[in-house]
């Protein structure tokens, strides 16, 4: 999935409807890939590990303006399910 596309995934999940906050939304999709990757996850093209992406984003964007910083058990999950996938794999040779 493009960036343009995970970007118009993100305001929907968001319920934005304008561009106003497109470049710090771009920021923060980038900020949950760098942080998927610091956890060891590889990103590659498919539609789990973009859906994760976005989902971070969200969390990042919404923990800014809550008091609960938490990050939400199902994210929680779906990172750890995509890491322990991946690490869990036999490479064949």
């Amino acid at each position: 999935m493009d960036e343009n596309s995970k970007l118009s995934i993100l305001k929907k999940d968001l319920q934005k409807i304008t561009d106003a906050d497109d470049d710090y939304l771009k920021f923060l999709l980038q900020c949950g890939r760098k942080a998927m990757e610091r956890e060891g996850i590889k990103i590659n093209e498919d539609l789990e590990c973009d859906m994760i992406q976005i989902h971070y984003a969200a969390y990042l964007f919404r923990k800014r303006a809550s008091p609960d910083t938490t990050m939400p058990r199902f994210l929680r999950y779906d990172l750890n399910n995509l890491l322990f996938s991946q690490k869990g794999k036999i490479n064949d040779i």
